[in-house]
Formats: C-alpha cells, sequence, structure tokens
C-alpha cells in the first residue's frame, strides 16, 4: 500500500468513526460520557481536517469545486426552513 492509499484509507476512516460518535452522542443519557464522546469527536474532526489538508497539498485529494454566494445562500435558506 502506498502513501497516497494509506492517507485516503485513514481519511475514510476516520470520517466513518466520526459519524459513530455522532450516533453515540444522540443517544447518549449520561452527561459525562456525552460530553467524552463529544471531545473525541472533536478531536478526530481535527485530525480529519489536518490530514485533509496533508492529501490536498500532495494531490492526493481533489475537493470539489466552490459553492458560489448565491449556491451558499440557496441552501442555507432551505436548511432554515426545514428547522422551523
Amino acid at each position: 500500500m502506498n502513501e497516497k492509499e494509506m492517507v485516503l484509507d485513514v481519511l475514510t476512516g476516520i470520517k466513518s468513526s466520526i459519524g459513530s460518535y455522532a450516533k453515540c452522542i444522540t443517544e447518549c443519557s449520561d452527561q459525562n460520557l456525552r460530553q467524552t464522546f463529544q471531545q473525541m469527536r472533536d478531536g478526530d474532526e481535527k485530525f480529519q481536517y489536518d490530514l485533509y489538508k496533508i492529501a490536498e497539498q500532495k494531490g492526493y485529494y481533489k475537493p470539489s469545486c466552490q459553492a458560489n454566494e448565491q449556491e451558499k445562500t440557496d441552501v442555507k435558506n432551505f436548511l432554515m426552513q426545514g428547522a422551523h
């Protein structure tokens, strides 16, 4: 396995872990345990972003195009409508 494959594999795994933490957080009734899961999730989110930036710099990962301001506004408005 080369470096690119290892980096992308770790990114995939960490994204899965972040999703698992989110599920644990929403189902946890013990506040201390919930906070622990939140801290673990936050740490993994930081690690994932840092690794993503390295992968992007090395050309291992190409992000999708940036949304323009109108697209961002449209999505924000759509999500805000669903929240009410």
